[in-house]
Parts: C-alpha cells; sequence; structure tokens
C-alpha cells in the first residue's frame, strides 16, 4: 500500500481546514489520506464512556467532511492515545506527509495553541505542512479574471525559502514536486570582520546580489532539468530571512522551508526562521527535515 498523506484533527476548524488541506494533496499526490485524532483519557471515573463518544464523533465528522468535499479520495481513520505530540509522530511512522493545523482548541482533546504542532514540526522526521483555519481550495489558484476566488484557473506560487549556504536536495525537492516555483535567497551584507578572500562581501550591494542571483541560478539548474515542466522564477532579496520569506509568501499557496534535523543541547527545535514563517505566513508552511 502507497504511503499515506496523514493529516492530525481535534474537532477544530482549524483542524478541519487541514484535513481538506490534506485530502486535496493526497488527491494530487494519487496517495490515501488518514485522518488521526490523539487524545488523552482523563482520571475522572466518569468520563470514560461520554470522553470516548466524544472522540469518535470528532473523526466520524472530519471523515463525513472529506467525502463531502474531496469524494474521489481513499480515507481511514484512526484514534491514537496517549500525549498529542508523541502520538501524532508514532502515528506518522508509515507516512509520506503529515499535516496539521497550526493553531487548534486547548484542552486534553487537541492542540494547545499550537504546542502540539510545533512539537511534531520540531522532531518529525518527514514534511510537516501546517495549515491555517479558513484555508480553501480557491486559496490555491489565481483569481478569476474578474477577481473572484476560482479553482479552475492555474495554482498560485510555491515560495521555496533557499539558504545557498545549505541547499538542501529534499527541501528543493519536495518544492519542485508541489508545483510552479518561486524561488527565494535572503542575504544580508556581511560584517567586514567576517570575510575572506573573494568573498561576494568583496564587492558592492547590486554586484553582490548578482553574484547570489547566479549562484541560485547554478543550483537550481540541475532541477530545472529534472522537472521542465515547472516554471521557475528565481529571487535574491537583501534582509533578515525571517522578513523576506513572509513578505515573499504573500498571495502563495505555500511556503517551503527547511529544518534541519542534528539535534542541539536543548534538543529539537524548528529554528528562528521556520518559527516565524510558522506564526506569521498567511498561506500553508511546509518544513521539510533535512541532515
Amino acid at each position: 500500500m502507497l504511503p499515506p498523506v496523514m493529516a492530525g484533527v481535534d474537532g477544530s476548524a482549524e483542524s478541519l481546514a487541514a484535513a481538506e488541506w490534506a485530502a486535496r494533496e493526497a488527491a494530487r499526490r494519487d496517495r490515501p489520506l488518514r485522518l488521526v485524532h490523539a487524545w488523552q483519557r482523563q482520571p475522572r471515573k466518569d468520563a470514560g464512556p461520554s470522553a470516548a463518544a466524544a472522540q469518535r464523533r470528532v473523526l466520524r465528522q472530519a471523515e463525513d467532511r472529506i467525502r463531502r468535499t474531496c469524494p474521489g479520495v481513499g480515507v481511514d481513520a484512526e484514534q491514537v492515545e496517549g500525549p498529542a505530540t508523541g502520538a501524532l509522530l508514532h502515528a506518522a511512522e508509515q507516512a509520506e506527509l503529515v499535516v496539521l493545523a497550526s493553531r487548534g482548541r486547548s484542552g486534553f482533546t487537541g492542540f494547545v495553541v499550537g504546542s502540539v504542532a510545533l512539537g511534531v514540526v520540531a522532531r518529525a522526521t518527514l514534511p510537516v505542512v501546517l495549515v491555517r483555519a479558513g484555508e480553501e481550495a480557491s486559496d490555491e489558484h489565481l483569481p478569476a479574471g474578474d477577481g473572484s476566488p476560482s479553482t479552475r484557473t492555474g495554482y498560485q506560487d510555491v515560495v521555496l525559502g533557499l539558504d545557498l549556504g545549505d541547499p538542501c536536495d529534499e527541501v528543493i525537492e519536495f518544492a519542485f514536486e508541489a508545483a510552479r516555483l518561486h524561488v527565494v535567497h535572503p542575504w544580508q551584507e556581511p560584517s567586514p570582520l567576517g570575510l575572506g578572500p573573494g568573498e561576494i562581501g568583496l564587492v558592492n550591494g547590486p554586484a553582490q546580489a548578482d553574484e547570489w542571483l547566479g549562484f541560485l541560478d547554478a543550483v537550481i539548474k540541475v532541477w530545472r532539468d529534472k522537472y521542465p515542466e515547472v516554471e521557475v522564477v528565481e529571487t535574491v532579496a537583501e534582509g533578515r530571512a525571517r522578513s523576506v520569506l513572509v513578505r515573499a509568501a504573500t498571495g502563495a499557496s505555500l511556503l517551503v522551508v527547511g529544518r534541519r534535523t542534528s539535534e542541539r543541547p536543548a534538543g529539537p527545535r524548528t529554528g528562528p526562521v521556520t518559527h516565524a514563517a510558522v506564526q506569521h505566513v498567511g498561506c500553508p508552511v511546509a518544513v521539510v527535515p533535512h541532515e
């Protein structure tokens, strides 16, 4: 069986929007959809049967919505018990992609103000897409000729935030497989103390931008050749990476960023750029782990 696209649901409007996004992505990838609801049993003696019934309703609600809005997608559903972050990570081990709400309801039944989503992003070994409430199929597409929302037009850009100092293949490939691509490399004027012979920072600002654009074109060329059907726009922009990416993702259908999986003394983290993207970008954000 092909690995599924997995969506975590908790009964909130945010998680239902994420499940619908996951269903559309499953259809695009020709994969089944797996809905997973993680919950933690309460110690109160009177919470058992009613709590269990409530958890089943969460999955039924999500299944009914997906079958109504994406009828061609194969769907299965599962309850997993335990702390949400660990339970979702365990359930994701056989998945191709995980989709979660970037915000969800508080309480034991679901995500606590995004902490579960961030915890999964920080520890997952596969791509995780975070989706905000209100995300609809038409948000992925260009407006119709009269400016109205449409699902019959071409797709909006997929924005790839690329660090030319660490251009990871897994991150680039995920973005190319997503669709029409806008690649952005943020850069800042380096400190003279950090320069070595031949560094780009030894030339003036406009020339630095041209040099970075040349590097970006060289990195992307092999991917252009591999995916000739993908239209690619390349941009280098001076400024802090988090600010550049938030601006570049305005109006996009998806922002793709990488996350290094190497352990740090403080344990798994999302990193400042990824954290800023998750908090401030309006479109879905795909976080792709890499070495």
